[in-house]
């Protein structure tokens, strides 16, 4: 079900075009579909037909994004693995000061090497209402007023869904347009459309190294744009909105750490509009990356502070339960997968 989908839905009840406005607006802040005001009960406010077929329309709503299980962080970030309505997983992830990560797609066909999702390769789209409904799931656990599409999924192979929903949350979502920002490892239709819509989100591109040779080795299947291109274009969008990039950096030990990177730093980076974020890696046992001492990050912080590129570690929220992005969904899919063949060599 997309939103215009829920209008029409909303409109064959017999609700006017106000009230649809005011019943998706209380969807949109986590509220029940017929929600009253401080002003105006619902039934003084919503025709007799509406208020007797919403109940079926607000069920198949919550059964677009349902909690599954909640893995609270200590830095106040909570994982949570959400079950959509055809038995697929993805994860949001409630943020400190009020913000949520939300995913747009069921993996990812991009493929990062060192990204648990992108080794599921991509399962299908989300809709519109399945990435709203994990906001209104967010909502209803704790207030939201930023959201950062920066879950499973990369954002722009499914633009047109995210980008309706940038729309909605920038409107009746009551979200402030630079709250909403836009994770893309930089396909060339975000800086085409961007511009052209209504609502501009705040942009942070995933750029992982200076070396074009290396960011084709990490991120295969992303478009074939250069470090140097990558930020050109991120320059000209955030003079475009007055908005600073914020270009990612995971933090690979012994692959993007070295000084030969620091300087590429420098050179793609000094006296443009952005902030560049260093992600250290959220490593699990066996893995084939691991991320760098403590003491290296903050030597690469003071080098990069203190000839005037501004740095910032960005720790991936959920490290302390072992929730990096897409390892909820993949411990939760084995789990499932084992009892199933439990059960099969069992009815044997």
């Amino acid at each position: 079900m997309q939103l215009h989908d829920l209008d029409q839905r909303l409109a064959d009840l017999g609700a006017l075009p106000m009230h649809r406005a005011r019943m998706l607006r209380a969807w949109l802040q986590g509220r029940p579909l017929d929600a009253g005001t401080k002003r105006q009960a619902t039934e003084d406010f919503l025709p007799l037909s509406v208020r007797n077929g919403v109940a079926q329309i607000a069920a198949e709503l919550d059964a677009l994004a349902t909690l599954h299980s909640r893995h609270p962080g200590g830095d106040n970030s909570e994982r949570l693995l959400v079950r959509l309505a055809d038995g697929q997983m993805v994860e949001s992830v409630l943020l400190p000061r009020g913000g949520v990560c939300v995913s747009t797609q069921v993996g990812c066909a991009v493929g990062c090497r060192f990204c648990m999702t992108g080794k599921s390769g991509l399962l299908r789209q989300l809709s519109t209402t399945e990435i709203v409904a994990q906001l209104v799931l967010a909502r209803r656990l704790r207030p939201v007023k930023k959201v950062v599409f920066m879950g499973m999924g990369e954002p722009a192979h499914n633009l047109d869904n995210v980008l309706e929903t940038i729309d909605r949350l920038g409107t009746d979502g009551g979200i402030g347009h630079k709250n909403l920002v836009f994770s893309t490892v930089g396909d060339p239709r975000v800086f085409e459309r961007l511009p052209q819509q209504r609502i501009k989100p705040a942009l942070a591109l995933s750029l992982h190294t200076s070396n074009a040779e290396l960011r084709e080795h990490l991120l295969p299947r992303a478009p074939r744009l250069t470090p140097e291109e990558l930020v050109e274009l991120g320059e000209a969008y955030a003079r475009a909105t007055d908005y600073p990039i914020q270009y990612q950096w995971t933090l690979l030990k012994g692959i993007n750490d070295s000084q030969e990177e620091l300087d590429g730093i420098l050179r793609l980076l000094k006296g443009k509009f952005g902030v560049l974020n260093l992600i250290p890696f959220n490593a699990l046992e066996g893995d084939q990356y691991q991320r760098p001492d403590a003491e290296r990050i903050v030597e690469m912080v003071r080098y990069l502070h203190s000839r005037g590129v501004l740095t910032k570690v960005r720790n991936s929220a959920g490290q302390d339960v072992d929730g990096g992005c897409g390892q909820l969904r993949a411990r939760a899919t084995e789990l499932i997968a084992t009892s199933g063949r439990r059960i099969s060599r069992l009815s044997e």
